[in-house]
């Protein structure tokens, strides 16, 4: 009794405001306005699928209030207990049941409840000395309010805020979408007076960064469009390969549809990331039906002979690409949810490329090519006549040619030369890769990019025990300042949300750790085309300490992605400390914060619960209370009456006949009669359910009054006490501050009374788990990669000489984070194990080929020369078609694009690595593993270490290509 019921939510990681309104009106009242929101707007949104709906914020909540004059009760001997029971009694909202009378049945009904609120004022409460006291004689009955805790202010003007979450896994794009199709039904059915604003759309940052990856995907698909054009030099293959790719996108999504997807920036982010390998795929096909061609095959029989002969090597390629993605299944929390689709929207493209490889582009090449000028000479273009428009396109591609074949040619003459001085070279290439790896410690480490989507929030929390009239003033003048370092044409509004929230699951739903009406959240949101967010968050931290002394500021995450990432915590670094002994580990918080604000790069460093809150200790003289007839629970029934309401006591409502409504009838005593303690000390005391018969006891003489302090919210992890040490990270990666705290935690626990415990908890918890368990996934990985190689090749000595290519991936994925000032995050280690599977891949080409050389009787270093000489239009061409795909990624042009850009810059500074290594490290390894190698007798016209390798044509000429084989 006297206990709000604990509330039991659902809650998970994407459980943010997508959606944020704000209702006001120049002429109707807060209270007018936040009945309208809570019963009318809230409930109409409520029923769009996918969406959830908390309280509303703001105004003032409708309440039929019975304000006691505690002087006319006492005149009447009478206590606020034997009001709540008269009103109790005599307003009853029940059933009568029915009668049969003659031919009909008539429904019973009362006049249990007055059908008007005047009509409560004349309620009998008791009969004394032959006279009737009405409820009028000792209270005022009024449509009133609750005490307001809240205060919401759009731009200045209070009204009332009404947040849109999602539920589950419904897409944010669809709940917007839904809600916005209800919205004007809504709005209908609401007074004219109400304006309705949308303040905050966390859709129109989803759909712009969306169409930003479509974008760049689009920008990327053209770029490496024009790279085959000029390297295969046929417009027909370019399409079949064109074709290709979106039909390999598509099957991806419709998988990731039947598992309960949806498309969003990670997948999308995965399909931009496969687009340049679904390219080689199609790319292997076409070359080497054109190599069996130029055999002088018909076209049928070289469509089958090639697509027989790669079917297996271009299986296994797969498959080692698609193994390095199991990291991502190693993550755990909001990482796991997170990027689990990204791996997938990639391996399924993948997959379905290599079945659309095997299946449309042979049907493809036979439709395109069977009257093709090309096929009907042989399979030697040259043969066919160029005319009209086709003859400027064909001398770009002939010089084209012209250029790669003198490139191929010093390739040849420098590889030659490093064989020759094979382990000066790779001893050195080694040390240098080794070397590089030294970069890792100089990156820092973030969690995941921040991005900036033109709003920031702003909390503020004053003197604990602060009134909500005075925190508004404070805020006012808050949001002054913010108004003279912002420019007016670069803000667009600023939202304040003052106190705390009505209900208590509003208040569960708030992720900036609100503990009393001290505090308040301001949103600021920025114009188009504003200037850097992080810039005025910089300018503002200081300014407001420095204003402001006394209060404190802290910033929040507004975007829908760092929100998430948080886990509904209010910031990214969280040092929990608990066990039962608060007071210790109060103080061992409090020694802690101030050692972590000494942190370079730490701001915002706070304790979350304060333990000054201002206490009026009333102490009950139980002894005195029994001999008068009463005991404490009396005592605290009519205290929490008078203060609170009957609401937490015994609570009374009235049904609004006009409405349908039932609000709550609230007796208690005014606040403006609480402003003093002698004021306290006159409140009547009664006995619980027993009618008084003299006014009851004064509460002084039961109990002696006592200014004191306690703790402000007490919070609990695992059902045991817990005090937060919340902090921010500003000009520095989380990493490097987080390495600097863990020694201050690691020395704090040595103070820790016995039973208590110190943790690290959120976004810097999840980066070491993400980071531990990418690495544990990346071993893993490698390791089974290694074990399909062997496998295929049935040697153990070739798959290592594959895999000495991943160091040099590392050290290029460091050299690309590291000249572009990017730090190491989770995408950008997505980006470095998508590295790896192309490396890999790209070095079953060249030891594939070397194999089968060596197989023919050529020597280890012939047989290496041959290889990197083959194979290097296919490497190049692979490594190229990644590159030019994710550098439109890397600049991230488009909203926020900040997320995969990492990802994209090191998928390209480790395949530019990956690729030297790929075509002098590993010829040069394979040399000297194989140089035991006995080969045949020479022919009477070879000679040397180096017999000359046969020409290899160019695809112009005749469509051999490097032969692209995965074997």
């Amino acid at each position: 009794q006297g206990q709000t019921p604990p509330l039991v939510i659902r809650y998970n990681a994407s459980t943010v405001p997508i959606l944020q309104y704000s209702l006001t009106s120049k002429t109707l009242s807060e209270q007018e306005i936040y009945d309208l929101a809570q019963n009318q707007f809230r409930v109409g949104l409520a029923v769009v699928r996918g969406a959830q709906l908390p309280w509303p914020y703001g105004g003032k909540t409708r309440v039929i209030s019975v304000d006691l004059d505690l002087n006319a009760l006492k005149a009447r001997s009478l206590t606020p207990q034997d009001v709540v029971e008269a009103v109790g009694s005599q307003n009853l909202v029940l059933p009568g049941g029915t009668a049969k009378i003659g031919e009909t049945e008539y429904n019973v009904e009362l006049n249990g409840s007055p059908k008007v609120l005047e009509a409560l004022n004349t309620l009998p409460v008791r009969v004394a000395n032959q006279s009737t006291i009405f409820l009028q004689d000792v209270a005022q009955v009024r449509d009133g309010f609750q005490p307001q805790q809240n205060i919401v202010r759009k731009d200045g003007g209070r009204g009332v805020l009404v947040t849109v979450m999602k539920s589950g896994s419904a897409s944010t794009m669809e709940v917007v979408n839904r809600v916005k199709e209800e919205l004007p039904k809504v709005i209908a059915a609401l007074p004219k007076e109400i304006e309705v604003q949308q303040f905050v759309d966390e859709s129109v940052f989803v759909k712009a960064a969306v169409d930003g990856v479509i974008h760049e995907g689009v920008i990327a698909a053209l770029l490496t469009a024009i790279m085959i054009l000029l390297f295969i030099g046929s417009w027909r293959s370019t399409v079949i390969i064109a074709l290709s790719i979106p039909l390999a996108v598509l099957s991806s999504l419709a998988i990731l549809s039947a598992l309960g997807e949806t498309i969003n920036l990670m997948t999308l982010g995965g399909l931009s990331l496969a687009v340049g390998i679904l390219v080689d795929d199609a790319t292997v096909e076409i070359e080497n039906v054109h190599r069996q061609m130029a055999m002088g095959k018909p076209l049928t029989r070289a469509i089958l002979d090639g697509a027989q002969e790669i079917a297996g090597p271009a299986f296994i390629s797969t498959l080692c690409i698609c193994i390095v993605f199991v990291p991502m299944f190693f993550l755990t929390g909001v990482a796991r949810y997170l990027f689990v689709p990204l791996a997938e929207a990639v391996v399924f493209a993948m997959l379905a490329s290599y079945v659309l490889s095997r299946t449309l582009i042979p049907t493809l090449v036979m439709w395109f090519y069977r009257n093709s000028p090309w096929h009907g000479h042989g399979g030697d273009e040259d043969a066919a006549p160029v005319r009209g428009w086709k003859r400027p396109f064909v001398m770009v591609q002939r010089g084209f040619e012209h250029g790669f074949e003198k490139f191929r040619q010093f390739y040849q003459s420098l590889l030659m030369a490093f064989l020759r001085i094979r382990w000066r070279f790779a001893a050195l290439f080694l040390g240098l890769c080794l070397a590089s790896l030294a970069l890792v410690p100089m990156l820092g480490q973030d969690f995941f990019p921040s991005v900036d989507t033109g709003q920031f929030r702003l909390h503020l929390r004053a003197r604990t025990g602060t009134r909500i009239e005075e925190t508004a003033r404070l805020v006012d003048a808050v949001e002054q300042t913010i108004r003279r370092d912002i420019p007016a044409h670069e803000l667009a509004g600023i939202l304040d949300n003052i106190g705390i929230p009505n209900s208590g699951i509003s208040l569960s739903y708030s992720n900036s750790g609100l503990i009393g009406t001290g505090d308040a959240d301001i949103m600021v949101s920025l114009t188009h085309g504003h200037r850097p967010t992080d810039e005025y968050v910089r300018k503002l931290r200081v300014t407001l300490n420095r204003e402001f002394p006394g209060t404190t500021f802290y910033m929040l995450p507004a975007d829908i992605v760092t929100q998430t990432l948080n886990m509904g915590l209010p910031a990214p670094l969280d040092v929990q400390i608990y066990g039962r002994d608060q007071a210790a580990n109060r103080l061992i918080a409090a020694k802690l914060a101030d050692k972590i604000r000494g942190v370079p790069g730490a701001v915002d460093v706070r304790v979350q619960q304060p333990a000054d809150q201002p206490r009026m200790q009333v102490n009950v003289d139980r002894d005195k209370a029994v001999e008068l007839g009463l005991n404490e629970r009396d005592v605290a029934n009519s205290v929490l009456l008078s203060l609170t309401g009957s609401g937490q006591v015994s609570p009374l409502y009235w049904l609004n006949p006009k409405n349908g409504i039932q609000y709550l009838m609230n007796v208690r005593v005014p606040d403006f009669t609480m402003n003093s303690v002698t004021a306290l000390e006159s409140l009547p005391v009664g006995k619980s359910g027993v009618p008084s018969q003299d006014g009851g006891q004064l509460l002084t003489n039961l109990a002696t009054f006592q200014r004191s302090q306690g703790p402000a919210i007490i919070s609990h992890y695992n059902v045991t006490p817990v005090v937060d040490v919340f902090g921010n990270v500003s000009g520095r990666d989380l990493g490097g501050v987080l390495s600097e705290v863990m020694p201050l935690v690691e020395s704090a626990k040595k103070d820790l009374p016995r039973g208590s415990f110190i943790i690290v908890k959120g976004q810097a918890e999840t980066m070491r788990s993400s980071f531990t368990g990418l690495a544990i996934g990346l071993v893993i990985a490698i390791a089974l990669i290694y074990l399909l190689l062997v496998i295929n090749f049935q040697s153990w000595l070739d798959p290592f000489i594959i895999i000495s290519a991943l160091p040099a991936a590392l050290a290029g994925v460091g050299w690309g984070l590291y000249v572009t000032n990017t730090t190491l995050s989770v995408p950008a280690l997505m980006g470095a194990i998508m590295s790896l599977g192309v490396a890999t891949a790209n070095s079953v080409l060249v030891v594939s080929f070397a194999r089968e050389r060596l197989h023919e009787g050529m020597s280890s270093a012939a047989a290496a020369l041959a290889a990197g000489t083959t194979r290097l239009r296919a490497v190049v061409m692979t490594a190229l078609a990644m590159m030019i795909g994710m550098v439109p990624m890397s600049l991230s042009l488009g909203e926020g694009g900040e997320q995969n850009a990492p990802l994209a810059r090191a998928v390209i500074g480790g395949l530019m690595l990956a690729t030297v290594a790929t075509l002098f490290f590993v010829p040069t390894v394979f040399r000297i593993l194989h140089r035991n190698h006995r080969p045949a007798p020479p022919l009477p016209d070879e000679g040397g270490e180096f017999p000359t390798p046969s020409p290899v044509p160019s695809p112009a000429r005749s469509k051999a290509a490097g032969e692209l084989i995965h074997a």
